[in-house]
């Protein structure tokens, strides 16, 4: 099934109360996740009319087709992950960036990705101490989105979820 089967299909079953457009797209755009190619060509399009950072291994294509819509595309050092991950290697102990990154997984590996990359954004300058809207998930694909209060790392506990829009249930 191709993404306009899918949004054909959805229109008989699908509610969206006031929702806006934007949320609209993102609900149908993750609940297809799992068609990463086709998913990001329907999503790139609303880079026009949003404020879009992807932050991401993108290939050098993927990466010039969202630069030219105006998106930012940026790769940087992992807020739960750098200086962490060398503690950890070196004594075999826990450090503070493991046991954050541990206790945001307990809601989910997206949620861990959104909180991360908020705040790697944010570090870079790309999106303002606002509510923006994260998307994440694991290998697999997008299957996390939240609303949530933007800050650095440096202010790292005052970045909120404040709703998440779509979460996949935890095994």
């Amino acid at each position: 099934m191709d993404l306009n089967e899918y949004q054909e299909k959805t229109k008989k079953t699908a509610t969206f109360g006031e929702n806006s457009g934007a949320e609209i797209m993102f609900y149908l755009g993750l609940g297809i996740a799992d068609e990463a190619g086709e998913v990001a060509g329907k999503l790139k399009k609303f880079i026009r009319d949003c404020g879009v950072v992807c932050i991401e291994d993108l290939s050098d294509e993927q990466k010039r087709k969202i630069e030219k819509k105006g998106g930012k595309v940026y790769t940087g050092t992992m807020v739960l992950r750098g200086l962490g991950a060398a503690i950890r290697s070196k004594t075999g102990g826990y450090s503070h960036e493991q046991l954050i990154a541990d206790t945001l997984r307990m809601f989910g590996q997206g949620t861990k990705v959104c909180v991360e990359i908020v705040a790697m954004a944010s570090d870079a300058g790309l999106i303002p101490s606002q509510e923006v809207i994260a998307v994440a998930g694991t290998g697999r694909g997008a299957d996390t989105a939240v609303l949530i209060q933007a800050n650095s790392s440096n202010y790292f506990f005052d970045i909120k979820i404040l709703e998440y829009l779509v979460k996949p249930r935890s095994l």
